[in-house]
Order: structure tokens, then sequence, then C-alpha cells
């Protein structure tokens, strides 16, 4: 986990030094690891999304998991509703990111 949590604050880091905006999109661990690492992986997110004030999309693929019309025959990349389906979720948060840089 800990390595988890330092590569994304390396990446978060250099973008804002570089005054690059941040959307951060989490990402839920396989449910095989069990409970503690899945809870613990899922806040890595919050918390970086807190300590670097950086607008955090929980989970945008998991319409997709639940809903296999979103898939390609592989059942692990999105098909093209897919892909639109992961843009509505992250739309709402990178909207004001562009306008603010425009």
């Amino acid at each position: 986990m800990q390595q988890l949590k330092s590569n994304l604050s390396q990446m978060i880091e250099e973008a804002q030094r570089r005054a690059i905006s941040v959307l951060l999109c989490g990402m839920e661990a396989p449910p095989m690891r069990g409970l503690d690492y899945s809870v613990s992986f899922h806040r890595v997110y919050d918390e970086l999304a807190t300590r670097y004030r950086v607008p955090l999309v929980p989970f945008p693929l998991l319409e997709l998991f639940t809903n296999p019309v979103l898939m390609q025959r592989d059942h692990i990349h999105p098909n093209e509703a897919g892909a639109r389906a992961i843009a509505r979720q992250i739309w709402p948060q990178l909207q004001p990111l562009l306008q603010r840089a425009a």
C-alpha cells in the first residue's frame, strides 16, 4: 500500500509543481486480497485527494463492472458505450478544471 501511495504522491506533486491540474481517479483492489486490503487500498485515494486538495472520482469503472453490455468480449476492456460511461463519471469533475485552465 505504501508503494501505491508513494507513486501517486510523486505524480501529483510533479504535476502540481508544473502547474498542471490533477484529477485523481480512484481504483479498487481485487476482492481476493481480503477486506482489510481492499479498504486500505480504497482509502489511499481519499487521503491523497484530501492531502493534495485535488478532486476525486471515486471509481469511474463501477458501471462497467456491473453492466457487461459496456465491455468488450474479453470482459476486461470497455467498448464504445463503456468509454462513454467512463466519460460521464469523470466529466463533472473534469469540466471545472478545464474551465479554470482556459
